[in-house]
């Protein structure tokens, strides 16, 4: 791969004018891989162990981006004053939340887990404000505050019929998103120094490890056919490996900031997925408190003035 190959690190963006028909093709692309993340993770649960689909995921996602670094020669590797972050990043960003969502659609739907993890934009911005230890103020306070407005009424609208098992889901995936926003900025030094394909590769191979005891937990339940196996090869080999080299070419064209307004689609596509395709049920409650949510997403990611 040339030196010039688009990776996070990479600032400069090749193109800064409107979207050509291969930025269009990558920014969809990748929104509507992501976007099915939790359609795919419903169908798995068929058949497989909320442990297994973990696992495959996280594994075949691992080996995939192994793949692309092997057929790289001038990807640069983890430096040792790195490595205690990329081990906290294999918790923060994937051990505990990959975890977590498998877990929490026994309890909610896919939709529903799509719409909740929309919030993931305004848990970083928080986190964010908090690393740098910097109150928000203005329109990124007002942006911070809708999106938490938005997120309290997506829990009701998942929560109505007042079941425990129903809060149990929403608290582990808000549980995700909160890791996600943790992860989110201390990922960004490495992603600005390694890339997206280096970072993801290792973070995952550790993760592997971790989530190992989880995936072959009460692995007799498991029922491996047709459709759940395939969608845990296409959630780890595409989903979690080849997302990650598609969305840093889309970066290394685009730039990160209008890269990053795929985090606005992906609840949008994970809602008509879950409901055209598995018929799952969501409140208008919750449907109003995903559009806030992304609104206060959007209004908060500005850059702020002055």
């Amino acid at each position: 791969m040339a030196k010039t190959s688009p990776t996070i690190a990479r600032a400069t963006a090749q193109n800064e004018g409107e979207f050509s028909s291969l930025d269009w093709a990558l920014f969809v692309g990748v929104s509507l891989i992501w976007g099915s993340s939790f359609l795919l993770i419903a169908e798995a649960l068929e058949g497989l162990t909320p442990g297994l689909v973990t696992l495959g995921r996280v594994g075949l996602g691992a080996a995939t981006l192994w793949v692309f670094r092997a057929l790289s020669s001038d990807l640069p590797t983890i430096e040792a004053e790195d490595r205690a972050t990329i081990v906290i990043l294999s918790f923060l960003w994937v051990g505990i939340p990959f975890t977590l969502f498998p877990l929490a659609q026994e309890h909610i739907n896919s939709a529903v887990t799509g719409l909740l993890n929309g919030a993931t934009p305004v848990f970083a911005g928080v986190v964010s404000a908090l690393l740098v230890k910097v109150v928000p103020k203005g329109m990124q306070l007002l942006g911070i505050a809708i999106g938490f407005i938005g997120i309290v009424l997506i829990s009701l609208g998942s929560t109505g019929s007042g079941t425990s098992t129903e809060l149990k889901g929403v608290l582990m995936v808000l549980a995700a998103t909160v890791c996600y926003g943790f992860a989110l900025n201390v990922a960004a030094p490495l992603q600005a120094k390694y890339g997206a394909i280096v970072t993801m590769s290792a973070v995952l191979s550790l993760a592997t490890l971790w989530v190992l005891p989880f995936g072959l937990w009460n692995f007799g339940e498991n029922e491996f056919s047709a459709v759940p196996v395939l969608a845990v090869i296409f959630l780890g080999a595409v989903g979690t490996g080849s997302a990650y080299w598609i969305m840093s070419t889309l970066v290394g064209r685009v730039g990160p900031i209008r890269a990053s307004f795929i985090t606005y689609l992906i609840p949008v596509v994970s809602l008509i997925l879950g409901v055209t395709i598995r018929n799952d049920d969501v409140r208008l409650l919750a449907i109003i408190g995903a559009a806030l949510t992304i609104v206060g997403a959007f209004i908060a990611s500005r850059k702020q003035r002055g």
